[in-house]
Parts: C-alpha cells; sequence; structure tokens
C-alpha cells in the first residue's frame, strides 16, 4: 500500500458497527475520519469540518476492512492474475494476498509493479517453485527438484520480509505429477526455518488432503478446504473428515479459496451441519474463475451464508480470521487516532442463481452487499460484480466455460 497523501476529512454517517469488540457502539453511530486518514471521533450527531466529505450508510453495517486470503493478482506477471482493482477497494475488500502467484525468481517484479503502486493492502505467500505461476498448469511450478532453489527462496525472504506472509504449495498431481507429497515436506521445512505460515492447495491426488494434514502444523492453511473433487473430498471419506475436524481443532486453518474448480455447495453444507466451519473465506480469484463460478468475495460470502454458516462467523472469516494469518492487527481498529480501514455493507433479500466448482446450482436468498469501502480518508463506492457472458474455451485436454 502507497503512502498515504493527506485528503479531505470523511463524515460517515448512521453505520451499524460489528466485529470491532465489546467496546465498539452498539446500534448506529458516525465515524469522523481526518484529513490524515485517522479516526478523529466516534458518537452520534457529529460535526464535521465543512469541507469533509460526507456518506450516509443508511444503517448499514460496518466491518474491519474485509481480507481475501487467497487471490492471484500478479497482473502481467502471470498468465491467469487479474488486476487487484477487480477485486480490492471497489468489491468492499481492502487486504489482498496474493496465494503463490509469484516465485523466488520474479517476486521483485511482483513488488514493484503491484503491491507497492497498489491503494489496497496487498501481502502474499511466496510459491514454492522459483517461477511461481508464470504460466500456471501449462508449465507446472513443481515438477521436480530442480524448480525450487532454498538458497534463493531464503534470501528473497530476506529481502522482502515485510510483504511476504507465508509459504504457498500446490499439492496436487496436475502440478507434482508422481512427486507426490514430497514439495509439502519441503516447503514445511523451509517454512519452519523462516517461522512463517505454509498454505497448501488440496486437489486431485497425489498428494493425498490426508498426507497433507499431518504434515501441517498450528498456523498453516489448507485451501480448497471444501472442494468436491474425486479422492479429495472430506465428506467421502470418514477418516478424512474426522482427521480434518481434529486437525482444525489444533490451529490448521481451513480456507475456503472457492476458486474454478474448489468448492462444492454439498460438501460445504455437510461439514458446517456437522459442525465444523472453515477458518477462513477466500475466492481464489483469477482470469479463469472471476466470470465464472466465483465473482467475488461478496457472493462467496453469501454462498456460505447459504449453506448454513451464521452471519457473524462469515464475517469474522474475512477480517480477525485472516487477517490473524497474516499478522494483522485487528486491535483498536474503532478507536480515535486508528487508522480508517473498514467495508460498508449490507444484507439484501434476493433471489440470484450461483454456481459452485461442480457446476451444482443454488439460488441465494440473502447476499453480502458492499456499499463503501474506507482508506484512510477515502470513501470508495463498492458493489459485487456483475459477470461478463461466458466463452467456451477449447484447451489440450477440453473445454471450460470462461
Amino acid at each position: 500500500m502507497t503512502g498515504e497523501t493527506a485528503g479531505k476529512p470523511l463524515l460517515i454517517t448512521n453505520v451499524k458497527p460489528m466485529a470491532f469488540g465489546a467496546a465498539a457502539p452498539s446500534g448506529t453511530t458516525d465515524i469522523l475520519v481526518g484529513a490524515d486518514g485517522q479516526i478523529a471521533a466516534i458518537g452520534s450527531s457529529l460535526a464535521a469540518p465543512a469541507d469533509a466529505s460526507r456518506i450516509d450508510a443508511k444503517g448499514a453495517w460496518m466491518s474491519p476492512g474485509w481480507v481475501d486470503l487467497h487471490v492471484h493478482i500478479w497482473h502481467g506477471g502471470t498468465d491467469i492474475s487479474i488486476r487487484p482493482s477487480e477485486c480490492g477497494a471497489e468489491r468492499g475488500v481492502t487486504t489482498l494476498v496474493d496465494a503463490g502467484s509469484a516465485g523466488e525468481a520474479n517476486f521483485h517484479g511482483f513488488r514493484e509493479y503491484i503491491i507497492e503502486p497498489s491503494r489496497e493492502r496487498i501481502k502474499a505467500f511466496l510459491n514454492l517453485g522459483s517461477i511461481g505461476l508464470v504460466a500456471c498448469n501449462r508449465v507446472a511450478e513443481l515438477r521436480d527438484i530442480r524448480d525450487i532453489d532454498l538458497d534463493r527462496i531464503l534470501e528473497c525472504y530476506a529481502q522482502n520480509s515485510e510483504h511476504i506472509v507465508g509459504l504457498k504449495v500446490r499439492a496436487s498431481h496436475v502440478i507434482t505429477g508422481s512427486w507426490g507429497v514430497t514439495p509439502v515436506k519441503l516447503g514445511k521445512k523451509i517454512a519452519k526455518i523462516l517461522k512463517i505460515p505454509m498454505m497448501v492447495h488440496v486437489g486431485e491426488p497425489p498428494a493425498l488432503y490426508d498426507e497433507v494434514l499431518e504434515i501441517l502444523g498450528p498456523g498453516d492453511v489448507v485451501t480448497h478446504c471444501f472442494n468436491g473433487k474425486a479422492g479429495s473430498s472430506i465428506m467421502e471419506d470418514e477418516d478424512l473428515f474426522n482427521l480434518a475436524e481434529r486437525c482444525a481443532g489444533e490451529g490448521i486453518r481451513l480456507d475456503i479459496g472457492h476458486g474454478g474448480a474448489s468448492f462444492s455447495f454439498k460438501v460445504a453444507e455437510d461439514a458446517i451441519a456437522r459442525g465444523l466451519l472453515p477458518f477462513s473465506i477466500s475466492t481464489d480469484l483469477h482470469g479463469h474463475s472471476m466470470n465464472f463460478p466465483v465473482w467475488d468475495l461478496a457472493t462467496t460470502m453469501s454462498k456460505l451464508l447459504s449453506v448454513g454458516m451464521p452471519f457473524a462467523r462469515i464475517v469474522e472469516a474475512v477480517t480477525h480470521a485472516p487477517a490473524s494469518v497474516i499478522k494483522l492487527s485487528m486491535e483498536h481498529r474503532l478507536s480515535i487516532g486508528a487508522r480508517a480501514d473498514f467495508t460498508i455493507f449490507d444484507l439484501v433479500d434476493a433471489d440470484l442463481e450461483a454456481t459452485d466448482s461442480n457446476g451444482d446450482v443454488s439460488r441465494l436468498q440473502t447476499l453480502f452487499e458492499p456499499r463503501y469501502t474506507v482508506i484512510g480518508p477515502e470513501a470508495i463506492t463498492a458493489s459485487r460484480y456483475i459477470p461478463r457472458a461466458r466463452k467456451l474455451v477449447r484447451h489440450s485436454h477440453g473445454y471450460s466455460w470462461r
């Protein structure tokens, strides 16, 4: 996030704070943000300087700024990434965490061209593979040991520790082939050396979801936790479900990571009904998932609401939970002198047809609708993404919708 330049003061009226802790006002209140981006006053019927910008939230909720823990935004550096602006502030998200688009060989470009100019806060999981997702699945980043350079990973982290929050490994056969779970073991060793968490993508085995869980420890993240892929669904194997439940209880974070191929309504609904809720909700947004089936974080949150996840837990899963993974403090976020970083949103009645990654359809009756994103003194009008028309694209391995 770039350094803030002073703007106009901002008066936000008629908001309902939530997820700020017990000291936050109950009911609706007003927030005055100074020209320096810091909260200047909190209370009812606040007076504001004559030059202040004003927004009336009309009773909408206001939470800490939403955090999307799994996106791909190395636009121009990989063949699948989107721009931060496509999934950030204009969608209610103030913090974006890129999940392994860049490896040690090209992280410097990601930092200079994406992280530093962005108005959103951007953090990253560094890909274990040196090239990251330059050509995504067309040129897999973890074919064998020649794709990993331990010394350069350590050096890259030392030079970029303020930006890198963990290590990312994609553990599925389309990436690692017959190498199986070995990259996960090596990645875990490096993560231990650096004292950072690891995020592991689970998908088509090998590696087995079970094997991955056995390697990980408290603070690590399993993304695509509710995927519906054969051999990798926690609801098709009672032993795997029990293992996932135990690991979640021990501090391994289960992350949604919806994506184009990694979220099942049925798996999510069954797991939540049995009491296994995701730790965090993320999108895995990229160029092949944005228009179908993901759209944005608000729609992903709405999908989790539709399968039984409680409202307050959903807000927790896009604020405090992912913030804890990236060591972003949530203390005193709504107090005088704190930098403004908020998402203002409504819950609205709807009848929207939504699709999971397996092609199963559900009608969403209630939607999270972002209204404004507040970053410092700036209030950005926000909304859910409206997808473009899809087209059928031919690949060497078949067809897919884009």
